[in-house]
């Protein structure tokens, strides 16, 4: 099966295809503007469907053991890993990740987060006594999920992998733009022992799918990762039937250079976060804050690791940065390019023009800037493009400042002398910190303060989120 053939005639519902009433969406190929599939235009009532058949799955599923629900969730990793070829060429084609990190980071970071969730089951403190009282940690009920096109298999297993091992069943949109690995993992999911009606997916647009969960009384818990505006839709209609919400929203990151740091892998590494999966990530770092009597250096550095993010076909071995995700979406990072500009910054290297021979496709060059005020409008609002704007500051009272002068707080990189830079680390207003490019750690906590969202995933952390807790005294 490849994406160009690729077909989804109907939503996924009680471990049925339920064919859509409501007309067809499309799905664009951003390095070609082919059509490659189309999904169904999911509609209020496919929600209370979809819904229904996650309520009455969901007392069989809270009933059995987390060793059962983990065994399930070994299974559903071990399915999705067998098709990676097939996912990866699917994200490339909805969304053009380049075809080496769909195949690594889109597949294997979402297969890493399901070991390590299902691994949580036989030590997490599913009962525990406090004095005379027994404390339970139970399931939540009916959750609604909602994913972005950016990561479009990793959105949801994040989600899917804790909720199922709390006991949960499960409602999840995915994006219209990128929703060809939810019939995949709908399939996978079943193959693994995941019963009927326990994982649903709706297809649909966020006004009309999204807006009806969030409102949706049978749904128990909303889990939302996407735009802070989004976000804010979702948490308002959600507040009228009190259910929870867990935001996992926009980001604005900033590298911090300390004067005692390795300048070289400070800077290649912060290129490589800002340029990552085309700067579509919402831990993406696209400040890159340096010592103002280094800011030169800094930018020699930093144009030189650039230049070896070649542009081109997703599905060429040799790309690094493919298509952004839509034209719509180009237009919007190239406009923030062109605001730079006008707006003073010293373009050092890209520009708003198209890469050279690249005359279709949604196609941006990577782009930095220097001299950049640190109240402009690309060091504060989120581009989600391959765009680096450096940023002198005086001293390190003043990075931290700047650093934590935006409305998001979810990711941020420090580099220098180990003891140093930890202790700027802890000065710092976001849900996650790397020091000198600290490995990934899918136990670890991720999640935002201030407008970059609330709740946390991955790890024990994670599963928490999708649990009640019950105090029986005795």
């Amino acid at each position: 099966m490849t994406p160009a053939t690729y077909t989804v005639t109907g939503h996924w519902i009680g471990g049925e295809i339920i064919a859509g009433s409501a007309g067809a969406l499309t799905v664009v190929n951003p390095a070609t503007g082919d059509v490659v599939a189309e999904t169904p235009a999911g509609t209020a009532a496919d929600v209370d469907r979809a819904v229904a058949a996650a309520r009455a799955a969901f007392p069989g599923w809270a009933a059995t053991t987390p060793s059962r629900r983990s065994d399930v969730l070994r299974r559903l990793g071990a399915g999705l890993a067998a098709r990676q070829e097939e996912i990866a060429a699917a994200i490339t084609a909805e969304m053009g990740s380049p075809i080496g990190m769909s195949r690594t980071a889109q597949v294997g970071f979402p297969a890493a987060v399901i070991g390590s969730v299902a691994g949580l089951a036989d030590d997490f403190a599913w009962t525990e006594e406090v004095g005379n009282s027994l404390i339970v940690r139970e399931a939540i009920g009916v959750v609604g999920a909602i994913t972005p096109w950016n990561f479009p298999l990793q959105q949801i297993v994040s989600k899917l992998a804790p909720a199922l091992l709390a006991g949960n069943t499960m409602v999840f949109k995915p994006s219209e733009n990128a929703p060809l690995t939810a019939r995949i993992l709908a399939e996978v999911a079943a193959e693994a022992g995941v019963p009927a009606g326990v994982f649903n997916v709706v297809y649909g647009t966020g006004p009309v799918v999204g807006e009806a969960m969030s409102a949706h009384p049978d749904i128990d818990m909303i889990s939302f990762t996407g735009s802070t505006r989004a976000g804010q839709r979702i948490g308002a209609v959600a507040a009228a039937t009190v259910k929870r919400v867990a935001l996992e929203l926009g980001g604005k990151g900033a590298n911090i250079i300390l004067d005692d740091a390795d300048l070289p892998t400070a800077v290649t590494t912060g290129v490589m976060m800002a340029f990552a999966n085309g700067g579509q990530v919402c831990g993406a770092w696209p400040r890159m804050l340096v010592p103002a009597t280094r800011q030169d250096e800094v930018v020699a550095l930093a144009v030189e690791a650039a230049k070896q993010y070649t542009v081109g076909d997703p599905t060429d071995e040799a790309t690094r940065l493919g298509p952004l995700a839509s034209e719509a979406h180009r237009q919007k990072v190239v406009g923030y390019i062109e605001r730079g500009v006008a707006d003073g910054a010293r373009l050092v290297f890209g520009g708003p023009s198209r890469p050279e021979g690249l005359t279709n496709g949604a196609y941006v060059r990577p782009t930095i800037f220097a001299d950049v005020d640190p109240n402009s409008a690309i060091a504060q609002e989120e581009i989600f493009g391959p765009v680096l704007t450096i940023i002198p500051y005086t001293d390190e009272d003043e990075a931290v400042a700047i650093a934590n002068g935006t409305l998001y707080g979810l990711t941020s990189g420090v580099f220098g002398e180990p003891e140093h830079a930890l202790a700027v680390a802890r000065r710092l207003r976001v849900g996650q910190v790397d020091v000198n490019a600290g490995h990934w750690n899918p136990l670890a906590p991720f999640g935002g303060y201030k407008r970059s969202g609330n709740g946390r995933e991955f790890g024990r952390f994670g599963l928490e989120e999708f649990l009640e807790t019950k105090s029986i005294q005795r």
